[in-house]
């Protein structure tokens, strides 16, 4: 039985010159050679800024700069708002001038975040227009470290009205 099969599973084997090579042919051999690219000419440089763009940057530092030399101003007068608490809680009409003192810190503190949401605004459309933006880049870092220094004296302020 085992021979038979053997035998019907040569017979459908026919000769090889029926089919076609398998061998690679002329037409898929590759040929040339490519030459690389020189890196140089391959970076483009964004373009330069738009006229209007650096006195617009100039007034948004100067709104931000505004911002925070008012809050700078107002801390003092809060700290000592703070510093009258006593113990006797949030029926104290002291702790009641601390919040509010707070509040407009915070107000302030997030009037500079809305001049550096509109300095992220420009940033997002230069990268999107391939314009240059390092000047707005440099302007958002000042922006940033006065906001942070702003947090800090916040953070430090709630850490002592909640004592």
């Amino acid at each position: 039985m085992v021979c038979a099969i053997c035998t019907i599973a040569t017979g459908c084997a026919g000769g090889s010159d029926r089919y076609p090579s398998l061998a690679v042919r002329d037409a898929e051999r590759i040929q040339g050679t490519f030459e690389p690219v020189d890196s140089s000419d391959a970076v483009t440089k964004p373009r330069p800024a738009p006229p209007g763009q650096q006195s617009q940057l100039n007034a948004l530092l100067s709104e931000a700069g505004a911002v925070h030399a008012d809050f700078m101003e107002s801390v003092p007068a809060a700290q000592d708002l703070i510093l009258a608490i006593d113990e006797t809680g949030p029926e104290n009409k002291a702790w009641g001038d601390a919040q509010v003192a707070l509040a407009a810190l915070e107000s302030r503190r997030s009037q500079a975040a809305i001049a550096l949401g509109d300095m992220d605004l420009l940033y997002a459309n230069a990268s999107a227009d391939f314009v240059e933006r390092r000047e707005i880049d440099a302007a958002r870092q000042q922006v940033i470290a006065l906001i942070e220094q702003e947090d800090a004296i916040l953070a430090e302020l709630r850490r002592q009205i909640s004592q």
